[in-house]
């Protein structure tokens, strides 16, 4: 086993205004194989950690570890990083003395890090949060929003319940019907969106270390939260039609131990699977044999047209060992920034967890979006919203067949905003997505939803943002890049230990978050 990489110390002061950071980075390392505290063999800091205590970008370090390796200080080893060569400690005293007697840079030419070139955001096939404006009434929601604030105005001066007002509580509990659940309002909490309800139910059936077993892949907001938790994840296999695999699931209850299952059943996050009902029905028998709670996401359920297609694996959970969240972003207004729990058998515990943390929501806000949910026309808004996405995805099909290279698969589901696309296996999908943002297009490189290196040559494509002329031919751009790299060649090595990962492009200068969001 290899040792354990040393801390990497932060950079010495005098420098930075002469000396590229690059290479005050490899000083620094080379530095620590002189002294002994980096010994041959030993494995340096990753990119990542090296970014971040040292306050630079990820591609500076991967600069720096590159000129170490070109100066046989360092060999990389294939996804497992950077490791001290043999016979380094002279090599080190050399390179240092190299890098003291490098020409000074002036301090307005200081070297940064390059980042990627990229023009002003023309089209956007990144996030998935509905941005069209087209999705939503907003003549509707904003009648609902002055009628609350009218009629609710004395909210606004006084603390109401953490657990969330009644109404939308009620709300919540009428909607949960068409899921197939007869679930009480009293046994809801409302919270600040989706992910802080799972955040919850988290915190009641988790402590730090433990494992949680999740999709493959999976939403990256669910890897933030966990790493963000100190949870350990264990990917499980999934169908990008049926879902996530029960043997599977059966295989690591059996051999692992899990603490609680985190799951999209229904319109799965990146590749839209939805799980037959009696695979639900057998996974609700599952977890409720092997007492481990589920913490189901049904925040896409209401995408699809049928009640029966809709339906959540708490409507088959008898014992409450399916804890159950979502929110109403995806159908009724992504900015009403409300979602709700009801978490079965730790209901309590998760509405004392609210409380105790202070996280109360926006009663105008709860009045307004229970307003909006009990109008009689919100069904008719769904079914209308199904259909108009419907014929988007199928017009992005129809583009990506045509100007895809051969060889491209697209998973093609019942409802939602996206599109798992499989690129020939020899594409990078970070190389691609760096040619798009040059271009002003943003991508979702598969990797971001896997916490390995795992869909490598995998898109997710959102068409939940404006869809015209532009963004059309901005897809078909996507495709003719695409193109472009199997015909030059210029696919990138899968065993390449500077790949950047998810973390690294989440955190590094690659993207906004809130672009892929």
């Amino acid at each position: 086993m290899s040792p354990h990489p040393a801390a990497s110390p932060d950079i010495p002061s005098p420098a930075p205004t002469t000396v590229p950071l690059y290479l005050q980075i490899a000083m620094h390392m080379a530095q620590m194989v002189a002294s002994g505290a980096l010994k041959v063999g030993q494995r340096l800091p990753s990119v990542r950690d090296s970014a971040v205590q040292n306050g630079v970008s990820v591609s500076t370090v991967v600069q720096a570890f590159r000129y170490l390796e070109e100066h046989g200080l360092v060999q990389p080893r294939p996804k497992a990083g950077y490791f001290v060569a043999a016979a380094s400690k002279a090599l080190a005293t050399d390179l240092m003395h190299k890098i003291r007697h490098q020409p000074a840079v002036p301090p307005a030419q200081k070297e940064t890090a390059p980042p990627v070139a990229a023009a002003k955001t023309l089209a956007s096939f990144a996030g998935y949060s509905p941005k069209d404006s087209n999705f939503f009434d907003t003549h509707r929601i904003r009648v609902a929003l002055s009628r609350a604030t009218r009629l609710k105005r004395d909210t606004l001066i006084e603390y109401t319940s953490s657990a969330g007002t009644a109404a939308l509580r009620d709300a919540v509990a009428l909607r949960a019907l068409h899921l197939g659940c007869a679930l009480r309002g009293e046994d809801i909490v409302i919270t600040a969106g989706c992910i802080q309800a799972v955040a919850l139910c988290l915190q009641a059936v988790t402590q730090p270390g433990d494992l949680v077993a999740v999709e493959s892949p999976t939403f990256f907001g669910f890897l933030d939260l966990l790493e963000s938790m100190k949870l350990k994840t264990l990917t499980i296999p999934t169908d990008p039609r049926t879902g996530v695999s029960l043997p599977a699931l059966q295989l690591a209850l059996q051999t692992q131990p899990i603490r609680a299952f985190l799951l999209v059943p229904t319109l799965s996050n990146p590749q839209g699977s939805v799980m037959p009902l009696t695979q639900k029905r057998a996974l609700a028998h599952l977890v409720t044999q092997h007492q481990v709670p589920l913490i189901e996401d049904v925040v896409f359920n209401d995408l699809l047209a049928t009640d029966a297609r809709r339906k959540a694996v708490k409507a088959f959970d008898t014992h409450g060992w399916v804890m159950t969240c979502g929110s109403f972003a995806k159908t009724v207004s992504p900015g009403i920034r409300l979602g709700w729990v009801e978490a079965g058998r730790w209901s309590k515990a998760v509405a004392s967890l609210k409380r105790v943390q202070g996280a109360s929501t926006n009663a105008v806000l709860e009045y307004a979006l229970a307003d909006l949910l009990t109008q009689g026309n919100y069904e008719a808004h769904l079914r209308r919203l199904c259909l108009l996405m419907k014929q988007r995805l199928g017009h992005a099909l129809r583009l990506i067949q045509a100007s895809f290279p051969k060889g491209t698969r697209v998973y093609d589901p019942p409802a939602g905003y996206t599109l798992w696309v499989e690129l020939p296996n020899h594409i990078d999908a970070m190389t691609l997505f760096s040619l798009c943002k040059a271009k002003g297009i943003l991508v979702g490189p598969g990797q971001l939803f896997c916490s390995s290196h795992q869909y490598q040559h995998f898109l997710r494509l959102s068409f939940a943002g404006a869809w015209g002329v532009v963004e059309q031919d901005a897809l078909t751009e996507v495709g003719r890049l695409a193109r472009t790299l199997v015909a030059d060649g210029q696919a990138q090595s899968v065993s390449d230990p500077t790949q950047v990962g998810r973390t690294d492009f989440m955190y590094g200068d690659k993207v906004s978050a809130h672009d892929l969001w």
